[in-house]
Formats: C-alpha cells, sequence, structure tokens
C-alpha cells in the first residue's frame, strides 16, 4: 500500500471575506473529490482570506499510478478561475 501526500498553497485572488474563500475553497474540494478517489480538507491558514494550504491523500497499490494522478490534480487547480497554485509538495508513504 502506497499513500500519496500531497500540501497545496494556494493564492484566492477573487477572495474578499472569508466567506468568499471558503465558497471557492468548497468548489475546489468537491471538484476535485468527484474527480479523484481523495481525501481533501483546508489544513493551514484558515483566517486568511487571500490564502490557503490544502491538503490531499490518496491511496492506492502502485506509486506511479497515484503520482500521474495528483499531478493530473494540480494541472486541475491551476485551470480554476478565482485561485492560484504556489506552491505544492508530494510525499509518498
Amino acid at each position: 500500500m502506497i499513500v500519496g501526500i500531497m500540501q497545496v498553497e494556494l493564492i484566492i485572488n477573487d477572495a474578499m471575506s472569508l466567506k468568499d474563500k471558503r465558497r471557492i475553497i468548497k468548489s475546489i474540494k468537491d471538484r476535485l473529490s468527484g474527480a479523484f478517489n481523495i481525501s481533501i480538507a483546508e489544513v493551514d491558514w484558515q483566517d486568511r482570506h487571500r490564502q490557503a494550504i490544502l491538503g490531499i491523500s490518496m491511496v492506492g497499490n502502485e506509486k506511479q499510478f497515484i503520482q500521474k494522478n495528483l499531478d493530473t490534480m494540480i494541472e486541475k487547480m491551476r485551470n480554476i478561475r478565482g485561485a492560484s497554485v504556489v506552491d505544492y509538495q508530494i510525499d509518498y508513504v
């Protein structure tokens, strides 16, 4: 069993309040959860209305499969209007 863990730092360009940020983050989480079998949560910077850190985990039995899916998720997040990927980090257990 391989666990892929990804931490993604986002800038929420369109957020003027925490309510706006929550709406955008929820949309991102719903899109990714619907397309991939993952666990996803906002793990840091909950009090900043223009920044977010998401934690994503995926379990599988092949590292290449998990790596391909995590890379695809990053590409999907880069194409989401209203948010920009600043940095990300992937680890495997």
